[in-house]
């Protein structure tokens, strides 16, 4: 079992959670403190490609509703790892959304396109369900739900 924990340390990796906040504000992304143990990717370059990503998710939108997915709160999880794969766990309004095949492909070009990031996995997963919950003040004062 410590041999176990000893190697979880050597395997630490940067995560951005953006699980569903309390109350609807806009998310922070800040990716989780190193542990113990080296890391290959400087502070300094996660705090950049974090801020990278933010604006790559925020230029992808759902076609049916003028506001981006990162506001919509349809981004749960994104996690960097040392060899630069950025791990996106995303969901969509409803499983019947016209663009569930095509949505994934345009977040993974987005995040492809950002300095340091060296390939893009996207997870799609309706669990837990998005709801309007998850949405930032600031998508809700650009659809006037507020």
């Amino acid at each position: 079992m410590a041999a176990d924990g000893q190697n979880r340390e050597t395997r630490e990796r940067d995560v951005i959670d953006l699980a569903a906040p309390a109350r609807p504000v806009a998310p922070e992304v800040q990716p989780e403190p190193a542990g113990k143990g080296d890391m290959s990717i400087p502070e300094e370059e996660i705090a950049r490609i974090t801020d990278d990503v933010v604006a790559a998710l925020k230029r992808v939108h759902d076609p049916e509703i003028p506001v981006d997915i990162y506001e919509l709160g349809l981004i749960y999880k994104v996690d960097l790892e040392d060899d630069r794969t950025l791990k996106v766990q995303m969901t969509l309004t409803a499983p019947g959304c016209p663009v569930a095949g095509e949505m994934p492909l345009w977040v993974q070009e987005a995040c492809n396109s950002v300095d340091g990031v060296e390939r893009t996995e996207v997870d799609l997963t309706f669990d837990p369900p998005w709801t309007p919950d998850r949405m930032t003040d600031e998508a809700r004062l650009q659809l006037n739900m507020l």
